[in-house]
């Protein structure tokens, strides 16, 4: 399914947050998104997952108007917000009661996504006995479960180690390419959207808008020794001379 935004706006009040978003995604893409701290990247994902209206502008998901929360888009947060009163596998198969689907197929999703996560030996736990990544890992194969076209990612693995995060990175990049699934993340770590997306889109303050778009030309297998290499040390240092220059807003900028 194509996910297309044209001309997405988003007002809070007399502020705008966000001035004209143009975005396309074809099936199977996987795209991040970085920026200063108050360009709206976090906006952009409550608009297309249908948690508020744009002001202007519209969003659509395989020509069909995006106008609230639904099954082909699935949200990921930085805490992960499993339920904590449930097992890992409950938690997996919480949106799946919404489905028309059998019980039978909803077993089969569970455990095939908690093999995907490498979960299944801790489908009975709870989650406070789960790492930070553990959970995170909960969280994805509970949103990959509902099989959505848009899996979007609101800075994941923000609150892990740097031992932990470059595990995860390496395992989401497994998980899109055994599913196919489209996806929106968004980063404040410009070596993470190097590492794991296709094109990475650069955000401007002042209000919120797509200042640059860079392709990611490398490899579609990435070890972590990529970062190593002359190619990805370019790229990082691209995007991050243009998140540094688009930190400062139009007035600003004249003064």
């Amino acid at each position: 399914m194509t996910l297309v935004l044209r001309g997405v706006a988003k007002d809070y009040g007399t502020t705008r947050v966000l001035e004209g978003i143009d975005l396309s995604m074809e099936p199977g893409e996987f795209v991040c998104v970085v920026g200063a701290s108050g360009s709206g990247k976090s906006t952009l994902l409550s608009l297309v997952a249908g948690l508020i209206p744009a002001s202007a502008g519209s969003i659509s998901l395989a020509g069909a108007p995006v106008t609230g929360p639904g099954p082909e888009r699935g949200l990921v947060f930085q805490s992960g917000a499993l339920f904590p009163f449930l097992t890992v596998a409950e938690n997996v198969a919480f949106g799946l009661r919404l489905l028309p689907i059998s019980r039978a197929d909803r077993e089969r999703r569970v455990r095939w996504y908690l093999g995907e996560v490498g979960l299944s030996s801790l489908a009975g736990a709870l989650p406070r006995q789960l790492s930070g990544g553990q959970r995170q890992r909960v969280a994805i194969a509970r949103a990959l479960a509902c099989e959505p076209a848009v899996l979007l990612l609101d800075e994941p693995f923000g609150a892990l180690d740097v031992q932990t995060k470059e595990d995860m990175q390496l395992f989401l990049r497994q998980v899109w390419r055994d599913t196919g699934t489209t996806v929106l993340m968004v980063t404040h770590d410009v070596e993470e959207a190097v590492l794991l997306a296709q094109r990475v889109l650069v955000f401007a303050c002042g209000p919120g808008r797509v200042a640059a778009e860079v392709p990611i030309d490398l490899p579609a297998y990435r070890a972590l020794t990529v970062k190593r290499t002359s190619s990805f040390l370019g790229l990082r240092a691209t995007v991050e001379d243009l998140v540094r220059s688009h930190m400062l807003t139009p007035e600003r900028e004249k003064v």
